[in-house]
């Protein structure tokens, strides 16, 4: 059984979420402020968490932070319509989705099963190579120079997704459906977030990339070493 930690303030919201997710069949345990969501984190090693960011105690911004520092389970977000700037600030944190209030359980549960199947699934035991970089579709393991990289599942997903299509541009639209399943025409900016964190994580310079380059007016493109 999945183990899901929800870190939610609104206690009515907290026990609709929890009764529905265990009737799909996860363990769900609550936490009602940032800091004991924390600590619960700490105890459970969950599978997935599902984070409202306006949080009492600790913002849940600051808690994602926390997450991420020593951990790449993934993150799902739940935010009110307004909260634009907060959702990006917690996609480029690593957050893998986000759910905008009011939302229905059904889709709350899909977004939960979805972001599963993607840490989980098993691709051919192919591993991709572009010089110093290794991307082990099956392990879902990415090396630099022969050292780990670590990536959120999203961020696995997309740069997986850009290195099977190497020198093809896609824009925001088709990466977001590439990897999420639908499309978040609501907030072009996610994939921004993602390519930016990938950027850091795998460019030497990130203000001039190598291997995730802007292709301007249309999205972006993977560019292995050593193409024109």
């Amino acid at each position: 059984m999945k183990k899901i930690l929800l870190v939610e303030d609104e206690r009515e919201i907290a026990r609709m979420i929890q009764a529905y997710l265990s009737r799909e069949g996860f363990r769900v345990e609550v936490a009602f402020d940032g800091e004991e969501g924390w600590i619960r984190f700490q105890e459970l090693s969950p599978n997935l968490v599902i984070l409202d960011l306006m949080l009492p105690r600790l913002h849940g911004l600051e808690l994602a932070r926390r997450i991420r520092a020593g951990s790449d389970v993934p993150i799902i977000m739940l935010t009110a319509r307004a909260e634009e700037a907060d959702r990006v600030a917690g996609l480029e944190l690593g957050a893998d989705d986000y759910v905008t209030k009011p939302f229905s359980l059904r889709e709350l549960a899909a977004r939960v099963r979805a972001v599963l199947r993607r840490v989980e699934g098993k691709k051919p035991g192919e591993v991709l190579e572009f010089g110093p970089l290794k991307i082990n579709l099956a392990a879902r393991e990415v090396t630099l120079a022969g050292r780990p990289v670590e990536l959120t599942p999203t961020e696995f997903d997309l740069l997986s997704f850009f290195a099977q299509h190497p020198g093809r541009v896609f824009t925001r639209r088709e990466l977001l459906e590439a990897i999420q399943e639908r499309s978040y025409a609501s907030l072009p900016r996610t994939i921004d977030s993602h390519v930016k964190n990938l950027r850091h994580k795998l460019e030497a310079d990130p203000a001039h990339p190598q291997f995730l380059l802007t292709v301007h007016g249309v999205g972006y493109k993977f560019h292995p070493p050593g193409e024109g």
